[in-house]
């Protein structure tokens, strides 16, 4: 019995890693349009307006897979107390997350609230320090799972009865998540921007069974998480945003790199296209597009595998959307506010 329970461990293990082996724990490509799940630093952190909303839909290896990986959240946050801190405010914000992965229907759901501070430092730079928190249930469908002892021979049958036995399909554990960001804008055309988070700082437990074989640890491992980004003025019609993400859990990792370019189709920029470029190496190439239209951006992405399994997919790997509104709290604050980064209005 402990030596099929090892076996389950392990197989769900590997199915996790799958999913995770590039993208620790659910990710997205558009780690940029996610800022509340990349760093909790980034909660209230809006460069040019109050408040923001946001939503991402992902869809994961649907070519090779007759149940692909499909994560989508929902998020929202905002500044408040700005006028009763000296040269500094606070961020509240929240997200829903959701993953739906694998034929045996591994689903997680995720709610977390998050805090963070922000301070001016001298004229030009910000420091920031957020902090989240929240609930995570993980779901698994064993009535699709399939054991060592229902081989019959030539294949697995998971009609066949089996002696092992999953104590609770559902579980449930809270998670905690830390990070750090630092801003520095010189002038209204070059903003520099940089963060560090770590999640699963209380190591919760993660398991489908009430005790761990000899040798296996459910804890989840911490996550750590780094990025920095840039956006430049170019010109009164080209704003360049290049950018780097890095993350690492456990022994896997994950690395994005690239640029998107913003192109002013209006004198005040109220309609904007964007076009982008990334890569994680070794794994895809990642295609963006995206338009603007006042206080709302749509931006989509293609991943292109580079990775052993483009033999597969045909070099099809995923696709995925991020909508964004943002405003402001009052027509007072829109006319008025600067804006820290690089933005077309004169």
């Amino acid at each position: 019995m402990r030596g099929l329970k090892t076996i389950v461990l392990l197989s769900c293990g590997l199915t996790l890693g799958i999913l995770g082996a590039y993208g620790q724990d659910l990710h997205f490509s558009q780690w940029f349009n996610a800022p509340l799940l990349t760093n909790p630093a980034n909660t209230g952190f809006i460069p040019d307006a109050d408040y923001r909303l946001g939503a991402n839909y992902r869809d994961q290896w649907s070519a090779i897979m007759a149940a692909p990986y499909r994560t989508m959240s929902i998020w929202g946050d905002a500044q408040v107390f700005r006028n009763r801190i000296e040269n500094g405010w606070m961020g509240l914000g929240g997200v829903i997350l959701r993953d739906d992965a694998g034929t045996s229907t591994l689903t997680s759901t995720s709610v977390y609230g998050s805090v963070a501070y922000h301070q001016m430092v001298g004229y030009a730079s910000l420091i920031t320090l957020g902090f989240n928190s929240g609930w995570v249930n993980k779901r698994i469908n064993t009535a699709n799972l399939k054991f060592p002892d229902q081989f019959d021979g030539k294949f697995f049958d998971n009609t066949l009865p089996t002696s092992v036995i999953i104590d609770h399909p559902s579980d449930n554990f809270f998670d905690m998540q830390i990070g750090m960001n630092y801003a520095y804008f010189p002038t209204n055309k070059i903003y520099l921007n940089g963060g560090f988070s770590v999640q699963h700082i209380n190591r919760p437990r993660e398991s489908f069974f009430n005790t761990d074989p000899v040798g296996y640890d459910s804890r989840i491992a911490p996550r750590y998480t780094g990025f920095v980004n840039a956006s430049i003025k170019y010109s009164d019609q080209v704003i360049l945003n290049p950018m780097g993400y890095y993350t690492q859990m456990a022994g896997a990792n994950e690395m994005v790199i690239g640029m998107n370019a913003q192109f002013n189709l209006q004198d005040e920029g109220d309609q904007q296209v964007v076009g982008g470029l990334y890569m994680r190496p070794g794994d895809a190439l990642i295609v963006m597009v995206g338009f603007v239209y006042k206080n709302i951006k749509l931006s989509f992405t293609y991943d292109v595998t580079t990775s052993g399994l483009k033999h597969y997919d045909g070099g099809y790997g995923s696709w995925e959307f991020a909508l964004i509104n943002q405003g402001f709290y009052s027509q007072y604050n829109g006319d008025k506010r600067q804006s820290l980064c690089p933005n077309f209005k004169p």
